[in-house]
């Protein structure tokens, strides 16, 4: 905003500026100092108070120099423009909170369903068999895999050929090598692949149950599922029935 003119030319700068100035007038600069007083917790300049200052520089603006009709509309163009984007600031936050609370709706849902967990527990319950998915990008001339118990314990070993790049899909029955069903509870499959002359150990997703959703601080939502672990909601691939 223009600073305006409220002194004839002739009036001293400085300490003299505000002996001339009568008390009762809210000048600019003072304005200005009330204003600096807004970080320590006052509320900032609203509507009512940008008018207020307004009229009162109309009011005391020197007569023989007046403010030209362009900076008063400049002023008021500003400040039309700053209330709009507080205003769509305003909406904006409400719409956010908004779609926060639909997001726990939505995911409320997924309660029940199995979501793809990378590198997550094998949940063995009731010998049901346990499905995973690795992915190669590039193929592979031979594929092992193995399951082991909550423990570390190897319990089933199995070697598969040459693979096509892409998702592989496999499934577990509970058993062990010798074909014993083994207990319930919490297992992890590990991945070794060979692909064009390189061994590496890419990163099993297992399907899980999803038992429950939260919310963080920052919004993002996380699933809890089976076993213990918990994903965010963004980091799920693939949901089954």
């Amino acid at each position: 905003m223009a600073n305006l003119n409220l002194l004839p030319s002739k009036v001293p700068s400085d300490g003299a500026w505000a002996a001339a100035v009568p008390s009762s007038i809210r000048t600019t600069a003072a304005t200005a100092a009330a204003a600096a007083t807004a970080a320590t917790g006052a509320p900032a300049m609203g509507q009512k108070d940008f008018l207020t200052l307004f009229t009162t520089q109309l009011k005391n603006q020197d007569p023989l120099d007046p403010v030209k009709n362009e900076a008063f509309v400049a002023q008021l163009a500003q400040f039309s423009q700053l209330e709009a984007t507080t205003n769509m600031s305003s909406t904006l936050t409400t719409f956010v909170d908004s779609m926060s609370g639909n997001q726990i709706t939505a995911g409320a849902g997924l309660i029940g369903k199995k979501v793809s967990v990378p590198d997550g527990p094998a949940q063995l319950i009731g010998g049901q068999p346990v499905q995973g998915v690795v992915n190669l990008p590039n193929g592979a001339e031979g594929v092992k895999l193995e399951i082991f118990d909550s423990k570390g314990v190897l319990v089933q070993t199995r070697m598969s050929g040459s693979q096509t790049a892409g998702d592989l899909s496999f499934g577990w029955d509970g058993k062990d090598e010798a074909g014993n069903t083994l207990p319930d509870g919490s297992y992890r499959f590990a991945v070794t692949a060979v692909s064009q002359g390189k061994t590496t150990t890419p990163t099993v997703s297992t399907l899980a149950t999803v038992v429950g959703i939260s919310q963080q601080a920052d919004k993002s939502m996380l699933l809890q599922i089976q076993g213990g672990k918990s994903i965010k909601l963004t980091d799920v691939k693939r949901i089954d029935g």
